[in-house]
């Protein structure tokens, strides 16, 4: 996400950087270009306004000119700014009722339904017993695409057949949700192609007749500017308690996040990527704003490794690597656990490497076709080979080349680079076995404990 907004941003940066000095009239320049690349990310021309006064208000402020480092202070004046206008700290959905309810608002194609079972599989990923709850008894095929959702991903559902009163459903869902213990009911609401009054009358008559834990509107990035009228016109009549943004893996100038935080003065809560049905991520706007301008987000890789990858299994895969005792078969599950990681552009857009976008997706599709081409490899091989790297002679290289449909010389390459892997690794490890017992650290650290 934010991706043409990113770059400009760190292509100004990196310019204003270039500077022998920090003047008053290359910071000007510098302004007017981030002012030119929010406006071509398509925030609004008001926050537009108020972010590049509270800069150069901060900028006077703290005399960036006479700093030290003045592009540094300025990049950092920058980076405080963005985290603001995003909304400052991530705010946790409250969930602090048995059974909680969450109101799930927006237009039709917003991804609403789809969002609606992105957050019960996180809910459930997170030891709650959510219900989701079919409300939208106008779109044709939409109880069954919420049902369908629920039994792929092993999520309890309810609807009433041929039922129109959406009271009386979302009652009855109640009583369900307390007979099976769910602990958060989520009510997949009506969507319209445009707001219309029938829409908000029936959405106001859910509100009032249950205690609603969290009003969340369903945003479609890629709509631009357009979401920023949506999520007022909501706000203004229903008084949404957040907002979750789609689609922010797509083609998005990003803007509207930016516009909606400050017009409405309600949270990006949780943001959602992609069609594939993965639990929606919270919303961090310092993290955020530490991505856009490529200073990466280690915290988030993290995080996202502990819940993805098998930490047991990445600890013997470490011995192994550390012994030189790891075969293709253990490489394959190296692979696995990384592609649990989300793509390589996606971990590369949380490094802070500081290259332009252009170079990340260049070592981002060579790194995916790298992944394809040794695990083509691995799978051509029988079961003995893949336990025995040992054992590949001239003749099973041939066979393994001829059945992957590739080169023997690409063959022989992975090969030789996996041997030299083996031995490195092997090499760190007696150094490790060395320094136990000793008092003090390492001289350098060691290799994390998921090698990639």
């Amino acid at each position: 996400m934010f991706d043409n907004l990113s770059e400009r941003l760190q292509e100004i940066i990196r310019k204003t950087g270039a500077n022998a000095t920090l003047t008053e009239e290359n910071m000007s320049d510098a302004l007017r270009e981030i002012r030119r690349a929010l406006l071509g990310a398509d925030v609004s021309l008001n926050v537009v306004k108020s972010f590049i006064s509270s800069i150069k208000d901060k900028a006077e402020g703290e005399n960036v000119i006479k700093s030290t480092n003045p592009s540094q202070t300025l990049i950092k004046i920058v980076n405080d700014e963005l985290t603001k206008l995003l909304g400052e700290k991530q705010s946790p959905l409250k969930l602090d009722t048995n059974p909680s309810i969450i109101m799930m608002l927006g237009l039709q194609g917003s991804g609403k339904t789809t969002s609606a079972a992105k957050l019960a599989l996180k809910l459930k990923k997170e030891g709650k017993s959510p219900l989701l709850v079919a409300l939208d008894v106008y779109r044709p095929a939409a109880i069954l695409q919420l049902k369908t959702l629920a039994e792929e991903n092993k999520i309890d559902f309810f609807a009433l057949n041929n039922e129109k009163d959406v009271v009386k459903i979302a009652k009855s869902s109640l009583d369900f949700a307390k007979e099976h213990n769910n602990t958060v009911l989520i009510f997949d609401t009506a969507g319209r192609l445009q707001i219309d009054s029938d829409m908000m009358a029936e959405l106001m008559l859910i509100n009032h007749s249950f205690s609603i834990n969290e009003k969340l509107l369903v945003v479609d990035s890629m709509i631009g500017q357009a979401a920023l009228e949506v999520a007022v016109n909501f706000d203004e009549q229903l008084g949404i308690d957040g907002v979750i943004l789609t689609k922010l893996d797509g083609d998005t100038k990003g803007g509207c996040a930016l516009s909606i935080v400050h017009s409405t003065n309600k949270p990006i809560k949780l943001i959602g990527m992609g069609e594939k049905i993965e639990p929606l991520e919270d919303f961090h706007p310092d993290r955020m704003a530490n991505r856009i301008l490529g200073m990466g987000d280690i915290v988030s890789l993290v995080e996202k490794a502990q819940k993805n990858i098998d930490l047991k299994e990445a600890k013997e895969l470490e011995n192994k690597m550390l012994k030189a005792e790891f075969s293709f078969e253990d490489f394959l599950k190296i692979q696995k656990q990384i592609k649990a990681l989300g793509s390589f552009g996606g971990i590369l857009s949380m490094l802070p490497l500081g290259i332009s976008k252009n170079d990340t997706e260049k070592i981002s599709h060579e790194g995916e076709k790298q992944f394809k081409k040794i695990e083509v490899f691995i799978q051509s091989m029988t079961p003995e080979e893949r336990k025995n790297p040992n054992i590949l002679n001239a003749s099973r290289k041939k066979r393994i080349a001829k059945g992957a449909g590739m080169d023997i010389n690409e063959l022989n390459a992975f090969i030789v680079q996996f041997e030299t892997m083996r031995k490195m690794m092997k090499g760190l490890g007696g150094l490790k076995n060395s320094f136990k017992g000793k008092k003090g650290k390492m001289p350098f650290n060691m290799p994390p404990k998921f090698p990639f």
